[in-house]
This record gives structure tokens, C-alpha cells and sequence, in this order.
């Protein structure tokens, strides 16, 4: 088929989505990347188009959408909405985080739930795609403020989980806290203690390296992708969005197999460090966000030597290797030409899509090394997975187990990327490789399903 022909399916498809769909950019923009690449993959094996896999597959099992009322400090009412995404449960019970951000509605919930589908599916694990989330915003909340608004929002949620229906987790605005709040009220409206939530605290049924498992897996993956092609992180300039949990134990990681970090940012601005980022510069951050809640400017008060970049984010800074962690299109056509200008060789995504599709299709034109989220930052959910199993069996393995198991599945993840990637040229379009993959296991489910 011509290339002509080709894009005029995707254009087909794409309209019809969003005439189904309106209003729904970010979700929207989910379904095309991965549309684009397995368009003439589904095309060559018209069993999947006999059965409308792909229609099937981009329309959620169900929507749940609620409200969520609270009482605040003040005693006054408060009142949020809620959501759940149980998008496809073929290979496994929906598994996803619960995000808390005032940026929360049902496209982007349906965004990050369709990607999960195929994150999971790559994991090697039995996990379906699901998410969820709520329009509150934590900041500047009290504790109890926080525990009201999660015992509401879980008072509701827990009618439609549960450990072989629906496993959520964290994500932006849920960490230990907000999981040990809810877990602790689905304990006392049901009276049973499974795992029907992950990032559990370790005292009660929580897995190792856990907080670490996404930000170590991006590691982990580019670590392969470079592997791949005769190269090391040893020595290479590394430059990180964000300053969060994965931005953390990204930076940690790096350190650890010998690359220099340079950068890192929030909402206000990026930090450029000359000098690099190590250990005891990384636990200054870590301080700062996870303890004090300060701004990252605040890094440069503390190490004079670096700059404090205004309003920018991190792309302009020469680097070997980048690794996106903060949060959806933070790479636009811009960046991406920046960071191919100034040398970067490689890009590991830790935030959910973070690059837009004028950045991705930058990215693989040049040819550079590029591994898109649902590849890349799959070991979050992959150590969740392995939470689930071990609650299910009652056991708690050791923090070696735990990352050794996470290693192996972020190899087998890359693996499957590079079989289905293969191009001419040896060097492997791990976007084509991941998404053909993540469909291929969901779609031979839904086929043995018949229809449903």
C-alpha cells in the first residue's frame, strides 16, 4: 500500500475517534502515536481487522466518573470530582495510578489509561490498563485535609476494585501517604486485608524499591538501548525535567553506573549544574522536595555555582542523554531540535508522554536512540506487579530480589521493542517496536475472547 494510502487510514481512523471522542486532545494524541506506527503492522494481518481489534481497543470497558465531597479545615464543603478508567481487561485485572492535580478530566485519565494498556501488556506481566484520578489538588492541604478528601474518594472508588478486579496505584499527587490513607479505609468498610491498591507502606504489605521502580527502570532501559549499540552510560552527560520521584532515583541511578547529571526543574524553573549533580547534591533535592516541599531554585542558594533557569525547562542544556520526567508534552518540535542540536544521542522517557508528536516524529527521523514511556518508565507498574504478588502469596521479597526481577523484565522489555522495531539500518525504532508489541499479546487475548 501507498504511503498516501497508509496516512489516509490513519486520517480515517483518527476522525472517526474524534467525532467519538470530542474535546479529548490528550487522548486524542495517545491513540495517533501508536496508530501511526501499527497502522501497517494491523493492515498485514487482516484477522485483527476482521474482528475491529482496534476499534475495540480504543474504546474504554467503562467510564466512572463521580463526585467526591470533603469537609476542610474550616469546616467548609468541598466538593471534587472523581474518576475511573477500566480500559482493557484482557490479559490481566485494569492496573494504573490514581493521579491528584487540579489538571485532572476524563481526556487526560483516558490518555494515560489507553498507554497503560500497552505498558502493561510489555511488562511480561498479567496487567490490564486502567486509571484514575481526581481534579484535588494536595497542595498546600494539611494531613488531615488530605485524609478527609482520600477516605471520601475511596468510599466510593472501592465499589468498583479489587485485587482480581482493579489494582490502582500512585501517581502525580498520591504517593505513600495518600495510598496508606485509602488502603486504610477500604480495610474498614470491607473488613479484609488484600492487595487491592500498590505503593503500600512496607508495614503493611508494601514491595522493595517500590518508590524507586520507575526512575530505576528508565535507567535500566537506556542502559539496554545503548548496550544495543556498543555504548555505556559511563561518562555520559545525562540532563532530567522534573525533581519528583522518578526524577530522583533516575538522577540516583545515573550516578550509580557512572554518568554526570546536570539538571533538574519543577514548575518554576531548571537548575544547571556545571559541576554535576552527585550524591550528596541529590540528597540536598531530595530534602528539599520531599521533606521541606521547597522550590528547586532553592538548590542554587545552596550551591552558588549553579544556575537557576527561569520559566525554562532543561533542553537547551548540552547533554549525551536525556531523560524526560515531569510531565505530559514537555518536548515540543523546538526542544527536540534543541536537544539533537546540542548532541544528545539518546532519550529515555520517565514521565507519560512527554513528547509531542511533532518531538517523537523529530526524534525518529534523526534515528537518535529513543524510548517512548510505555516502554521506558514501565518498571513503576512493573513493581507493582510484583507487589500484587506478593500479597497474594503473603511473602516479602528482599530489596536484591525485587531489583533483580525488575532488571530482568526491563531486558525482556527492551528485548520485545527491538524485535518489533528492527529497521534497516540495525538501529531499532523502539516506538514501532513497543507498540507493536504492547498490541500484539492484548490483541490475540481479545481475539481468543471472541466477541465481547
Amino acid at each position: 500500500m501507498a504511503l498516501a494510502e497508509k496516512v489516509n487510514t490513519v486520517e480515517n481512523f483518527m476522525n472517526g475517534l474524534k467525532d467519538r471522542n470530542p474535546n479529548q486532545p490528550e487522548f486524542h494524541q495517545a491513540v495517533e502515536e501508536i496508530v501511526e506506527t501499527l497502522m501497517p503492522y494491523y493492515e498485514a494481518n487482516p484477522v485483527y481487522e476482521k474482528h475491529k481489534i482496534l476499534q475495540r481497543l480504543t474504546e474504554p470497558d467503562r467510564v466512572i466518573s463521580f463526585r467526591v465531597t470533603w469537609e476542610d479545615d474550616k469546616g467548609e464543603v468541598q466538593v471534587n470530582r472523581g474518576y475511573r478508567i477500566q480500559f482493557n481487561n484482557s490479559i490481566g485485572p485494569y492496573k494504573g495510578g490514581l493521579r491528584f492535580h487540579p489538571s485532572v478530566n476524563e481526556s487526560v485519565l483516558k490518555f494515560l489509561a489507553f498507554e497503560q494498556i500497552f505498558k502493561n501488556s510489555l511488562t511480561t506481566l498479567p496487567l490490564g490498563g486502567g486509571k484514575g484520578g481526581s481534579d484535588f489538588d494536595p497542595k498546600g492541604k494539611s494531613d488531615r485535609e488530605v485524609m478527609r478528601f482520600c477516605q471520601s474518594f475511596i468510599s466510593e472508588l472501592y465499589k468498583h476494585v479489587g485485587a482480581n478486579t482493579d489494582v490502582p496505584a500512585g501517581d502525580i499527587g498520591v504517593g505513600g501517604r495518600e495510598i496508606g490513607y485509602m488502603f486504610g479505609q477500604i480495610k474498614r468498610l470491607t473488613g479484609e486485608f488484600t492487595g487491592v491498591l500498590t505503593g503500600k507502606g512496607m508495614a503493611f504489605g508494601g514491595s522493595n524499591i517500590r518508590p524507586e521502580a520507575t526512575g530505576y527502570g528508565c535507567v535500566y532501559f537506556m542502559r539496554e538501548m545503548l548496550a544495543a549499540n556498543g555504548e555505556s552510560l559511563k561518562g555520559k552527560r545525562a540532563i532530567i525535567s522534573g525533581s519528583g520521584n522518578v526524577a530522583q532515583f533516575t538522577a540516583e541511578k545515573l550516578l550509580e553506573f557512572g554518568a554526570s547529571v546536570h539538571t533538574m526543574s519543577d514548575s518554576s524553573g531548571t537548575i544547571y549544574d556545571a559541576d554535576g549533580i552527585d550524591s550528596e547534591k541529590l540528597a540536598f533535592i531530595m530534602e528539599l522536595k520531599n521533606i521541606k516541599r521547597g522550590r528547586i531554585i532553592e538548590y542554587t542558594k545552596q550551591y552558588p555555582n549553579a544556575q537557576f533557569l527561569k520559566g525554562e525547562n532543561p533542553w537547551s542544556i548540552p547533554c549525551d542523554v536525556a531523560f524526560p520526567s515531569a510531565t505530559q508534552n514537555e518536548i515540543d518540535a523546538s526542544d527536540a531540535a534543541s536537544l539533537l542540536k546540542n548532541g544528545c544521542i539518546a532519550v529515555a522517557e520517565g514521565a507519560n508522554m512527554p513528547s509531542n508528536l511533532d518531538a517523537v516524529r523529530r526524534f525518529r527521523e534523526a534515528g537518535i536512540l529513543y524510548g517512548p514511556s510505555k516502554a521506558a518508565n514501565a518498571g513503576g507498574v512493573a513493581v507493582s506487579g510484583l507487589e500484587m504478588s506478593q500479597n497474594s502469596m503473603r511473602l516479602k521479597w528482599t530489596r536484591k530480589e525485587t531489583d533483580d526481577k525488575l532488571q530482568e523484565i526491563m531486558k525482556e522489555i527492551h528485548a520485545q521493542c527491538a524485535e518489533y522495531g528492527r529497521i534497516d539500518n540495525g538501529v531499532a525504532d523502539y516506538v514501532k517496536g513497543a507498540n507493536i508489541a504492547g498490541f500484539v499479546k492484548v490483541a490475540d487475548a481479545m481475539l481468543g475472547f471472541g466477541l465481547h
